[in-house]
């Protein structure tokens, strides 16, 4: 006989949050997207588990165990299973031999998985700073560090679709990266710069490593330091890392790093690491869009004007970019401009985010087409524009990417 109680494991979990009963949660859960078999037959097992189904429960574990034998939380909730026929199970990770600390990990990446179970994100809801995709822009990458969660969505005619999401883990010391050896992931809007093949690193990173441009302009700008901040895999003696147990990297197993590399492209895909998403509908999405779309068309018509001082005033006072500070872009403006008889700016491949951690802080990137009598150059420019007190966004950074 089983001496083990759907109560006791629900609660050693803490997978009920207090203010909602078990009832309520699986009443409102929706389906996960894309879950994996793994992920799959550990939530079955959790799910057998609170019905107090323990025989299911044994079968599924045993079953993943088998075809996963490195993935140390199933291992955990095996060894529970089993010695639940010998005696009453008091606590999650009854094995006593094992350091509380690494029972703790465990115990909190079942958390996670199972929280994501029971509260996945809507269909069609889309991450508020998500604002534009451009056209090269085919898929982004958004990782909700709170919830141990990334999510891959699809640019499909400039709407971001949920296509996937995986189990992560992130930093020891969680995130808000400041300087280098904090063990900390960093906030805010990234791209993937390079791809190391397995072959190429120690075993540590698995089936291989996406570094990303940490520190941006916006990180050198507040002296943020350190670097090599990769999405990355698993030691191949390891399937999944607790929720905060790298040294700054956000890492996956290997099997889903697998799933997601086809996805990436090097120099294009976004990566934005956030301490929670907040969730918007479609309705809301497209008017915030439109919103952010009219202070850069504006941008864009007043440089053409080649009224000086309306261009200007899109720059805020700590403006710095293109090799000079406020005083000398405005000195340098006031120069140049009257000196041309035409400027035409065309505007594509537009990106905009909302930067992360950054309340009021906007990333757009665009490929600029500048013709003017005597001078023309396309390239892609990047600006970080910032809401003022008085409530007008203005430039705070722009160069070339």
């Amino acid at each position: 006989m089983y001496k083990i109680t759907a109560i006791i494991a629900i609660i050693t979990l803490g997978i009920w949050p207090v203010h909602a009963s078990g009832q309520e949660l699986v009443a409102n859960a929706v389906p996960v997207h894309g879950i994996d078999q793994h992920e799959s037959l550990l939530i079955n097992a959790l799910e057998n588990i609170k019905v107090n189904n323990i025989r299911d429960a044994l079968t599924d574990i045993e079953h993943l165990v088998k075809v996963e034998p490195n993935f140390k939380l199933a291992q955990l909730i095996y060894a529970d299973l089993l010695l639940a026929r010998s005696r009453p199970i008091t606590d999650f990770g009854n094995f006593s031999a094992l350091p509380y600390g690494y029972i703790s990990s465990l115990k909190e990446e079942a958390r996670a998985r199972w929280q994501h179970h029971l509260a996945p994100p809507n269909n069609g809801m889309i991450p508020d700073f998500l604002v534009q995709l451009s056209e090269e822009q085919k898929y982004v990458i958004t990782v909700d560090m709170s919830a141990s969660r990334l999510y891959l969505f699809q640019n499909r005619k400039g709407v971001p679709h949920l296509l996937n999401d995986f189990y992560i883990s992130i930093g020891k010391n969680g995130f808000g990266k400041f300087e280098e050896g904090d063990q900390k992931t960093p906030v805010g809007v990234y791209f993937v710069s390079g791809y190391l093949e397995p072959e190429e690193l120690p075993d540590f990173y698995g089936a291989g490593a996406f570094p990303l441009d940490y520190p941006n302009i916006w990180d050198r700008r507040f002296n943020r330091t350190g670097y090599g901040i990769w999405l990355h895999g698993t030691p191949f003696n390891t399937y999944s890392r607790p929720p905060r147990d790298s040294n700054g990297c956000v890492t996956m197993s290997n099997q889903d790093l697998e799933t997601l590399e086809s996805y990436i492209t090097v120099g294009q895909t976004p990566v934005l690491l956030t301490k929670e998403i907040n969730w918007i509908t479609m309705d809301t999405w497209q008017a915030r869009q439109a919103d952010y779309m009219k202070f850069v068309e504006q941008w864009r018509r007043d440089w053409e004007s080649m009224d000086v001082e309306l261009y200007l005033a899109h720059y805020d006072s700590g403006y710095s970019g293109l090799g000079k500070d406020y005083n000398s872009w405005v000195e340098y403006k006031r120069r140049v401009t009257p000196s041309k008889s035409f400027i035409k700016i065309n505007l594509t491949d537009t990106s905009m985010f909302l930067y992360p951690g950054e309340p009021g802080l906007l990333v757009v990137t665009f490929e600029q087409d500048y013709r003017s009598d005597n001078f023309q150059r396309k390239f892609t420019k990047r600006q970080y524009w910032r809401k003022s007190e008085d409530g007008k966004w203005k430039i705070v950074y722009e160069g070339s990417v």
